[in-house]
Order: structure tokens, then C-alpha cells, then sequence
């Protein structure tokens, strides 16, 4: 069922979440540019996204980075006797490289997303939530292949994912990155600042972070740049985590066929973790209530060829941490 604007969202606020999540105007002043596309004026077009992102209905107006590409992340869970999951989400939540945290229908009932800026590093602080927990043994089930990332929600149509072509010769290794270029990253963690002239607020000259930025999104480094929304204040409060053992030769072949099929906001493939762990293929579906989201995985299922392999549904709970991964140490940078 398609988003109802009229529900929650004015029309100039449908459209500036919907139409811009994708291909924002790497400009001087990109938001006076999205208000001419809007027939309004920049300072109007701030003060909504200020507004937007105060309701919780965007994170940030800003970058989503290749998992991978500029550090190292991983999927991680834990199984949580009930009694302790709020201190222990409560735990994992405080750590700063963990950026999502959710509660989830499974025996392995608490899963997170941490990022590091090394491999190293992240190996420290998996073996640090697995000494202070002691939750028996911690899956950590890094990606070995993207389909499907973090494309957005088109809130325009019936399905919650979007489907685009991927670009050709894309980042595949952690880049190495000039001092210079980490102080970028450090300033769009939490999305650009909120006004006139936000790329000259960078802790860069105005001119080389653009250019950065836009060399980033040709490689691949960057996966897309633009809106950041927050499905749940959208009314997509449902929402699973589907999983197939499939035999791995032939895992990027259904994994691309899942990726087309509109219907997911995220397709990968990520490493086993046997005995306990036997299933590599993952993807996302987010919808409107439980109901929706288990007929896509069902027709998903069919449609694909996933029927005859193993599977299961982990439906999510709670929400206990979303927001952009943390890839360096914030610095000091005027947002003023």
C-alpha cells in the first residue's frame, strides 16, 4: 500500500523526503537548488529538513558509505536471556562503533551493526561485547557481497525498496585515506549542517570537499548522497530479516535476482558461522505491518527460487539504536 502524505507530511515535506534521497545537487548551495525544483525558497526548504530531522522523520541530509569501503563492518548477534536485554542492549548501544541495534524474533534475539575504522579494531571490540556480556558465542557474520544497499524508500509506491542498476568498477577495498579525507568523513557522520552554504562547513576548502564528495560517489566509496530517512516515523513499522542457506555457488546468481525484485531495501551475501550460524544470504523488507511484510518474503520466496532451502523469518521488536556508522573519531568542526 502506498505512503499516504497526506497522513503525516505536507506536500513540499512528501516531496523533499521522497524526491531527494538520491542524486542531491552537489552545488554552493545545494539547498537554494532543491527549492527551485520546488517552486519554493532555500530558507524555506532548511527550515523543513530542520524540522524533519527534529521529528525523527530524517536522520540526516547527507552520505551513506559502502559498507567496507572506507573501514570495516560486520552483522553481529547475540542470544540474550530476557531478563538481561535491556542492559545489554543498553551496553552495546553505548559503544561507539555500534550504529544499528535491534531486538529480533530468533533465539539469537539481539542483532547490531558495528563499524571500525580498521579490521583490527573491529575484531577488538567484537571479543570486548563478547568477554562483557557473556552471552555464549557471538555471531559475527561480515559481508562478502553486496546486491541490494540502502537504496532508500520510494514512498510513492506499493513496495518499500527501489530499484537501481549498479554501477560498473565499484569500491571493493578499504581505501586509503589522506588526513584530509578523514576529517571529511569525520563531518558528514551525522549528515551535512542544516544551511546555506553546508559544504564550506567541512573543515575543507568549499570547492575540494565537493570535489570529493562527487569523486566518492563515482567510485563507489559513497553509495548515495542525499535525504537519510527513518522508516518507522514513515509508517513502515514492520519489518523482517530474511535468511537462506544456499549452496554458495550459486548465491550471487539468487542474490541478484532477489536484489531486482523491488520488493527489498537490502540484499547481501555474508560469511556462515557453523554450527551455529548456517544461512548466507540476507535481505531486508520493511512494510506497513507484520501481515504485508510476510506475504513479500512468501511471494519473494517463490518468485526467486527459494522455496526448497532452508530459511527462516526474524521479525524485529524493538528498535534500540539506528543511525550513520562512525567510521573516525569526530573532530571539532563548525557547523555554526
Amino acid at each position: 500500500m502506498p505512503f499516504t502524505q497526506s497522513a503525516t507530511l505536507s506536500e513540499r515535506d512528501f516531496a523533499l523526503v521522497n524526491a531527494f534521497q538520491r542524486d542531491f545537487p552537489l552545488l554552493q548551495r545545494p539547498f537554494s537548488a532543491l527549492a527551485d525544483m520546488l517552486d519554493t525558497d532555500e530558507a524555506t526548504v532548511i527550515s523543513s529538513l530542520q524540522r524533519l530531522q527534529n521529528r525523527g522523520v530524517i536522520s540526516r541530509v547527507g552520505a551513506v558509505f559502502r559498507p567496507n569501503a572506507i573501514g570495516a563492518s560486520t552483522l553481529a548477534a547475540l542470544s540474550v536471556p530476557a531478563e538481561r536485554i535491556d542492559d545489554v542492549a543498553a551496553y552495546i548501544n553505548a559503544l561507539p562503533e555500534v550504529n544499528h541495534n535491534y531486538e529480533r524474533e530468533h533465539r539469537y534475539n539481539l542483532w547490531f551493526v558495528a563499524t571500525a575504522p580498521s579490521r583490527e579494531r573491529l575484531r577488538a571490540v567484537m571479543q570486548e561485547i563478547e568477554n562483557h556480556c557473556d552471552c555464549g558465542t557471538l555471531l559475527v557474520l561480515p559481508m562478502l557481497q553486496d546486491y541490494h544497499i540502502d537504496l532508500g524508500f520510494d514512498l510513492a509506491c506499493s513496495t518499500s525498496g527501489r530499484e537501481y542498476a549498479s554501477a560498473p568498477g565499484l569500491s571493493r577495498g578499504i581505501e586509503a585515506l589522506s588526513e584530509a579525507e578523514q576529517g571529511l568523513i569525520a563531518a558528514l557522520q551525522d549528515g551535512l549542517p542544516l544551511v546555506a552554504r553546508p559544504f564550506e562547513k567541512l573543515g575543507l576548502p568549499e570547492a575540494e570537499a565537493i570535489e570529493t564528495i562527487a569523486r566518492w560517489l563515482d567510485r563507489g566509496v559513497i553509495k548515495r548522497f542525499g535525504v537519510i530517512v527513518r522508516h518507522h516515523e514513515l509508517g513502515y513499522t514492520a519489518n523482517a530479516m530474511a535468511v537462506w542457506d544456499v549452496p554458495d555457488d550459486i548465491a550471487d546468481d539468487i542474490g541478484r535476482r532477489i536484489a531486482s525484485n523491488g520488493c527489498v531495501t537490502l540484499c547481501y551475501r555474508r560469511v556462515r558461522q557453523l554450527p551455529q550460524w548456517r544461512y548466507n544470504l540476507f535481505c531486508m523488507v520493511h512494510g506497513k505491518d507484520r501481515a504485508e511484510v510476510a506475504a513479500s518474503v512468501a511471494a519473494l520466496s517463490e518468485g526467486c527460487g527459494l522455496a526448497s532451502y532452508p530459511h527462516e523469518v526474524l521479525f524485529s521488536c524493538r528498535r534500540f539504536k539506528q543511525r550513520g556508522a562512525h567510521y573516525v573519531p569526530v573532530p571539532e568542526v563548525a557547523h555554526g
